[in-house]
């Protein structure tokens, strides 16, 4: 057996150097292979451990955040958690917006890390276009006060540093080749990220971005009401590079929502939404490329901050 890893000085070395499981049962026959990189497994349970990790040590670099400042986001709840751990390790306080139309679990999580909460209500409960541009309006006005640093993850590019960790790993985990990446956007860094270490690599490989067919902002320019937390964000976002990726394509959230089920009990994976539509991409994909291909996708986030909505209830 190989020797358990090394200890590490903080929590913060336990962000990245995820896994890859290939699925098994939920994939038709002749479909590629199609294997979900775990990022459930980073600290706070979602992939978003990767950007909180970068926004905030490329702004200490610069100078731009110093001991004794504020860290400011909106976020629905895993870019929040991730920040608000990161904080937490790094001894800053954080002043997150978010909204009670995202899972508790995550604004539970927030504030165990120590976040000022601040939430913005949506009368419906739901996502509407304008919740997520009224959360980072309210963040820019805290943000104008003083010691106080705006993250701003749907416009920071520091988030793909973190990111392009996701590509790199996948270069070492398929030495030979992937065929197809694909990814559900919100703020598109992870996509965004990942293929720009993927494309450098294989330029050929194909790239597909995803949103929920409720709100196909990309593929229609039609915004809509939805419930997969942390993508769907009503806009293009300012990340999107239209250069990186080859497709996009619009799922449905209840397909994504059934997949989420099929994986917990036939694969053993507790998994997101977001994973749900990822995975069903991936299948998508792998159908049209074939059984010799190979399309990586990731698990967003785990299903255990969504225990309390409806995603696993019994039907």
């Amino acid at each position: 057996m190989p020797l358990p890893p090394r200890p590490v000085h903080n929590s913060l070395e336990l962000i990245g150097n995820t896994p890859v499981v290939q699925l098994r049962h939920v994939v038709p026959d002749d479909c590629a292979q199609i294997f979900l990189k775990l990022e459930f497994v980073n600290p706070t349970g979602s992939y978003k451990d990767r950007m909180a990790k970068s926004m905030v040590e490329e702004a200490e670099r610069r100078g731009d955040l110093k001991p004794g400042m504020t860290v400011v986001e909106a976020t629905g709840g895993s870019t929040g958690s991730a920040l608000a751990f990161v904080c937490a390790v790094k001894g800053y306080q954080f002043h997150v917006v978010s909204s009670n139309a995202f899972a508790v679990e995550k604004l539970r999580t927030m504030e165990a890390f120590g976040a000022n909460l601040d939430l913005v209500q949506s009368p419906s409960g739901k996502i509407t276009s304008d919740l997520i541009p009224s959360m980072i309006r309210r963040a820019e006005d805290v943000a104008e006060g003083k010691n106080y640093y705006f993250t701003n993850q749907f416009k920071n590019r520091d988030a793909l540093i973190g990111y392009e960790t996701i590509g790199q790993e996948l270069l070492q985990q398929f030495p030979e080749r992937i065929d197809a990446f694909c990814g559900a956007v919100g703020t598109a860094g992870m996509v965004m990220g990942a293929a720009r270490i993927l494309k450098a690599k294989w330029p050929n490989m194909h790239i597909a971005v995803l949103e929920p067919a409720s709100s196909p902002t990309i593929t229609e320019g039609r915004p809509g009401t939805h419930q997969v937390e942390g993508i769907g964000i009503g806009y293009i976002p300012p990340l999107l590079d239209r250069q990186l990726y080859d497709e996009a394509l619009a799922i449905s959230e209840d397909d994504g929502r059934n997949m989420c089920r099929r994986l917990a009990k036939e694969e053993g994976l507790l998994v997101g939404t977001s994973t749900g539509l990822n995975v069903l991409a991936a299948i998508k994909i792998g159908q049209q490329l074939g059984p010799d291909k190979i399309v990586v996708t990731v698990a967003a986030d785990t299903g255990l901050k969504y225990l309390n909505g409806s995603l696993f209830a019994d039907r």
